[in-house]
């Protein structure tokens, strides 16, 4: 009977293998193998556990007034899953369900489902190292089946029924339940660590996209650069045709459908001119929802993204294929990924015009430009993490287009220090990815600070000076420490590494124009700033000691209108 038994509980596990499937196809299963589940997560999960506990309970065998079921997989994974209380939440639904079944083990069952689920959420707690592997998922279903037997005999009466029915269901269930907890964790690990693994070379395809089109989207978004990027993304993807639009007329075209998708011609599919419209966008998986007013089109289907720059719709990207409900949602992420590099490539080419519009010196220290060798070193860093770390490729991307666009700012009006500092940890989350060990940040903030008004583009120059003339040249590099201490009439920012130092000679000339290793032009014209908008006694007072480290003091009034800020102080400290 014993073994028969045992039988039968595994020939019934098809419905955990079936729910853990379904849970692996859940946009929720990254958030919930990260350990960053929301409400809806845990609520999502109490449910559908709970309700494969009851599953499992409906598809127990009889036994002596009693039921032998798998009950104990969807609470226990519920807490392997979720946590202790997303575990005694299922545990609760399929307790209480049970014990409205009746039998003289309806209680005990009842009190075990919620102890297990408890267990598994305990189980998960206390494993620090990501999710829980199968093995120990085995030896927690092992346990949690040990503690349901248990429990049985020491609640259920009669004593000696509880005694005879463990006898015969103990061990079957012990082992086919805690095997089937096992191979739910399997099921569920698999198929994420599978959708990373396609994130992962996502990621990497359009990286190398992205950095093969940068020479040219450089230069704007016009019908030479549009026409060597869709070629590029053409022979790098298996597509039957790629097209970028402005938001008037077809740039260029590349495949299937170019006798009659002409550059310069008016745009001719109405998912384009949708997206256009609302900036969102468009799947198309038929020819008329294409729209193409040309009736001998061969395009199939396709999908349209917007090209943005600051959030304004300026153009499309579009990828075809020939076959109608052609486009996967791996078509859909990588449109998605291309469009949102080549917006932030798009950001920057603005970002260049503006540096033809005015002198190249001022853009350098207004803006915070950064040189294009940081953007390849940024790039190169991504591409170095994408396979191993791609949700930390996922999370230097958005860093990345937040440095540019905050870069791309026209007006020198003040901001709060809070903006300015956000600014300046978005570049050191890249480059301290870039450096590892060798960078170290500490950020020392009165948050009553945060408030003050600073002009823009202060303190990036700074950091970065810090970093690449005072801890490059170390070999284990060292620290940056930034300090904003609030005052009754200002707020002090000092920015200290522990570098290699500059000479008292040196110290001197470091604010002049021109001097030092690189363009010597960063804390020149953060100083003169400083003195135009607010006064000479506000220029920064720089300390270092040769060996030992270098501190830069930037001191802001919280009161600007006396100083009498010019609308022109952004400029007049290159004349």
């Amino acid at each position: 009977m014993t073994w028969s038994l045992a039988l039968t509980l595994a020939e019934r596990l098809s419905l955990i293998a079936t729910a853990a499937f379904i849970i692996s196809r859940t946009p929720a299963l990254g958030r919930i193998l990260s350990r960053q589940l929301t409400i809806r997560d845990k609520l999502l999960l109490i449910v559908v556990l709970g309700g494969l506990g009851i599953l499992g309970t409906y598809a127990a065998v009889p036994i002596h007034g009693a039921l032998a079921n798998s009950r104990v997989v969807g609470v226990m994974v519920a807490g392997l899953l979720g946590g202790p209380l997303v575990g005694a939440g299922a545990g609760l639904i399929a307790g209480v369900h049970r014990y409205l079944l009746g039998g003289f083990t309806a209680f005990s069952c009842a009190l075990a489902a919620v102890a297990e689920g408890t267990l598994g959420g305990l189980v998960q707690h206390y494993y620090r190292r990501g999710s829980v592997p199968w093995h120990v998922a085995l030896v927690a279903g092992l346990t949690g089946e040990v503690l349901q037997m248990g429990i049985i005999l020491l609640t259920a009466r009669p004593f000696s029924e509880a005694w005879a029915l463990v006898q015969i269901i103990g061990l079957p269930m012990i082992i086919v339940n805690s095997i089937g907890v096992a191979i739910f964790m399997v099921i569920v690990k698999t198929a994420a660590e599978q959708r990373e693994r396609i994130a992962a070379c996502q990621a990497q395809q359009a990286l190398r996209i992205a950095t093969q089109t940068l020479p040219f989207l450089r230069h704007g978004l016009n019908r030479e650069s549009a026409e060597q990027t869709a070629r590029i993304i053409y022979n790098s993807v298996k597509l039957a045709a790629v097209a970028i639009t402005n938001e008037r007329e077809i740039l260029a075209h590349v495949g299937t459908g170019s006798d009659h998708h002409h550059p310069g011609n008016p745009i001719l599919t109405s998912a384009t001119l949708q997206t256009l419209a609302t900036g969102e966008v468009q799947l198309a998986q038929t020819k008329g929802e294409i729209g193409c007013q040309e009736k001998r089109c061969r395009l199939g289907s396709a999908v349209v993204v917007p090209l943005k720059r600051r959030d304004v719709t300026i153009g499309t990207l579009k990828l075809y294929h020939d076959r109608e409900s052609s486009i996967t949602p791996v078509d859909l992420e990588l449109a998605r990924g291309l469009a949102h590099l080549f917006s932030t490539q798009l950001e920057l080419a603005e970002l260049e015009y503006q540096a033809r519009l005015r002198s190249q010196a001022e853009l350098k220290a207004l803006q915070a430009q950064v040189h294009p060798h940081f953007l390849f070193n940024a790039l190169n860093t991504i591409v170095s993490l994408v396979r191993t770390r791609p949700d930390k490729a996922r999370e230097l991307l958005i860093k990345l287009a937040s440095f540019f666009r905050y870069s791309l700012r026209k007006d020198d009006a003040p901001i709060p220090l809070a903006e300015e500092l956000a600014h300046v940890e978005a570049y050191l989350a890249i480059e301290g990815t870039r450096f590892g060990n060798k960078l170290q940040v500490v950020q020392l903030v009165d948050p009553a600070a945060l408030t003050c008004p600073v002009p823009a583009f202060t303190l990036q120059p700074v950091v970065e000076n810090a970093i690449k003339h005072g801890l490059q040249p170390k070999r284990q590099g060292g620290r940056i420490k930034i300090i904003a201490k609030d005052q009754p009439e200002e707020v002090v920012v000092t920015i200290e590494d522990n570098g290699v130092g500059i000479f008292p000679k040196e110290l001197d000339k470091i604010l002049l124009p021109g001097y030092g290793r690189g363009h010597g032009l960063g804390l020149f014209i953060v100083n003169e700033r400083l003195k135009g908008l607010y006064g000479p006694e506000y220029a920064l007072q720089v300390h270092s000691i040769p060996g030992q480290g270098t501190k830069v003091l930037l001191r802001f009034p919280k009161e600007t209108s006396s100083q009498g800020v010019k609308e022109d102080a952004l400029y007049s400290c290159c004349g």
